[in-house]
């Protein structure tokens, strides 16, 4: 399902609507499995707050990929999915993966949606924040 997430520039003594090129943004976000669905819809409340304080618009859509899609569809990254991601700006992935699907040949678990993904998509680093310790 797709929605927009309207923004309005707010008065603050932050304009952070001068970085945007661009006054609305594509994101497809993609739930996943597990926790996925539910800190995805958290995040579509971050995302609205950076949007209204921007200055820009967000179009939002929803795709499939993981365990999820091959509930529905028997895919684990559907052709679908891919196009909306490659016409999206931006792309959102929670989590994939999960024991019920363990058990599935490997071209229907989880993990292959990832890979599928990162292929297609010319992906090859999952950047994560690090924090570096005095003792190191």
């Amino acid at each position: 399902s797709a929605f927009m997430v309207a923004s309005q520039r707010r008065r603050s003594g932050t304009n952070l609507g001068a970085v945007s090129k661009k006054d609305t943004y594509s994101v497809t976000l993609l739930p996943g499995d597990g926790i996925g669905p539910e800190i995805t819809e958290a995040t579509k409340g971050v995302l609205a707050s950076v949007a209204a304080k921007s200055g820009f618009t967000l179009e939002l859509k929803e795709a499939l990929i993981g365990g999820a899609a091959i509930d529905a569809v028997q895919d684990p990254f559907p052709k679908e999915s891919l196009e909306q991601c490659l016409s999206s700006d931006s792309v959102l992935l929670a989590c994939i993966g999960g024991y019920k699907w363990d058990n599935n040949p490997r071209e229907l678990r989880p993990e292959s949606g990832l890979l599928k993904m990162r292929k297609e998509m010319g992906l090859f680093a999952n950047l994560r924040p690090a924090k570096v310790l005095p003792q190191l």
